[in-house]
């Protein structure tokens, strides 16, 4: 069995935490590791090969670095240059799955949901192995525990004649209203859609063949322009620009007549808003649910997100409040699943807090902008040890460096030198340099930029041991319109 793990999506409802270019699934929300690591760590130890990432290009290096963290080496990382939903995603790792075994089974999982038992979750896995390898096409369905109307629905009645209990599905039924999602949940045979999947990639193939060939045609061809950059498998934007935009439910599910439900019943969700993070979190005697620094009073049904300041709540109810270093937001708990419409005014505002945090992550470490005004900036800079900024200079500024921990190597124009804690140097306009860490420990530094102007586009770069462009940005990820970007 083959893990695919659908990593893509920016998560707008679990803003202002989670950003486009750092989004929930990567985000400890749940725990100390990431969404996307505890997906791969839950699953079983044996039979099982080595995961097939599919990740947005833009989060490449964070998915390698999260991957090295819990000592998890992929079978591959295909980077889409931009989304076209589920049913090609999971065609592309199907095409590549099937030239080396095409009865290979693939188990296909979002990397943002949550999962309490992990037994049950592990031993369902095993039943649905037996309906794939028949060739059928697994959904797992979930068990209804309350009338839920973020979710979509399936009927699957119960039937006698499968021993792993797979239940031919009769029907999908969009998200419901209130007294729909009630109603169903009264009756027996229906389950929550979860987005977790297993077939043969053959069966996969042939079904979205049969039901949407268009995608499959377009998958395949773009199939045969990947190319392969480090650790990961670039997807041809060229090609793949046609295919159409579709999900699995939608290209396959809901049309091929070898779809089951194997029923799922483990304390699953999809962690898909603020609500949902309440309804897991554990709860003090007034159904708060608190995270972080924070003092209630007289609070009831609240829930509190505080990851830079103290969060004070008084006589108040049923609130979603969430703190971080650039954004507050404060939100009604009956309203969490609307912040996508607030996600979206803020983007034609052209707003940089719903594209990236004010510390951004970088392969070879984080910047934090921890002031600016006219014609300064002031970051904080970490370098993880063994990594190394891009060779650049700039053209309209000057940067002063003082090392607050660890070593720093600098390379100025012709001359390199090591700077220890207390110890500063300066940047030139227009000197080429670079920033490196020799050291074991993390290398912590303050950087003051003055100049005429300090965009992220006055950064050529030069040489970088990552691969990447010229480009300062990394792809389509803007940067704040006064802030520059660290290459």
């Amino acid at each position: 069995m083959i893990p695919v793990i659908l990593s893509g999506g920016s998560g707008s409802r679990l803003w202002p935490l989670s950003r486009r270019a750092y989004p929930k699934q990567f985000l400890p929300l749940l725990g100390e590791r990431s969404m996307f690591q505890q997906t791969l760590m839950r699953l079983p130890s044996s039979n099982l090969e080595a995961p097939l990432i599919i990740a947005n290009d833009q989060h490449r290096f964070i998915v390698k670095e999260q991957l090295e963290v819990i000592g998890r080496k992929p079978r591959s990382i295909l980077l889409e240059p931009f989304g076209r939903n589920t049913a090609p995603a999971v065609a592309l790792a199907a095409i590549d799955i099937a030239r080396e075994n095409p009865e290979a089974v693939m188990l296909v999982l979002p990397a943002d949901h949550n999962i309490d038992d992990i037994a049950p979750f592990q031993a369902t896995l095993e039943r649905g192995r037996e309906a794939a390898q028949r060739g059928a096409l697994v959904l797992f369905g979930i068990t209804p525990s309350r009338p839920e109307t973020g979710y979509g629905y399936i009927e699957a009645p119960a039937s006698s004649g499968a021993a792993d209990g797979a239940r031919r599905v009769n029907q999908f039924i969009e998200k419901p209203d209130a007294d729909t999602a009630a109603h169903l949940c009264q009756q027996s045979g229906y389950f929550w859609n979860s987005g977790m999947f297993m077939f043969r990639a053959d069966s996969y193939l042939t079904e979205l063949k049969k039901h949407s060939r268009d995608i499959y045609d377009t998958c395949l061809l773009t199939a045969r322009s990947f190319t392969s950059d480090l650790d990961f498998t670039r997807i041809d934007p060229d090609v793949f620009e046609h295919c159409p935009d579709d999900s699995i439910d939608y290209a396959v599910m809901e049309k091929t007549d070898r779809a089951v439900v194997v029923p799922l019943d483990t304390g699953w969700s999809d962690v898909g808003s603020w609500s949902s993070l309440w309804d897991i979190h554990q709860k003090d005697t007034r159904q708060n649910a608190i995270l972080g620094d924070a003092c209630l009073e007289d609070a009831r049904g609240c829930l509190v997100h505080a990851s830079d300041k103290l969060v004070a709540l008084l006589g108040v109810e049923n609130l979603v409040v969430v703190d971080t270093k650039d954004a507050l937001m404060v939100a009604h708990r009956d309203r969490v699943q609307d912040v996508k419409k607030l996600v979206g005014q803020l983007n034609r505002n052209q707003r940089s807090e719903t594209v990236c945090h004010r510390e951004v992550f970088r392969p070879w470490g984080s910047y934090d902008s921890i002031d600016m005004g006219n014609r300064f900036q002031v970051k904080r800079i970490t370098v993880k040890p063994g990594e190394s900024l891009s060779l650049q200079k700039h053209h309209h500024r000057a940067e002063h460096w003082i090392v607050v921990r660890g070593t720093a190597e600098v390379c100025r124009n012709e001359e390199t030198f090591l700077l220890s804690e207390n110890e500063s140097t300066y940047i030139p306009i227009g000197a080429v340099h670079r920033l490196a860490n020799p050291g074991k420990i993390p290398l912590e530094l303050i950087e003051v930029q003055s100049g005429a102007y300090l965009g992220e586009d006055d950064i050529e770069r030069l040489d970088d041991i990552y691969g990447r462009t010229g480009d300062t940005t990394e792809q389509s990820e803007p940067a704040p319109p006064v802030a520059s970007v660290k290459a």
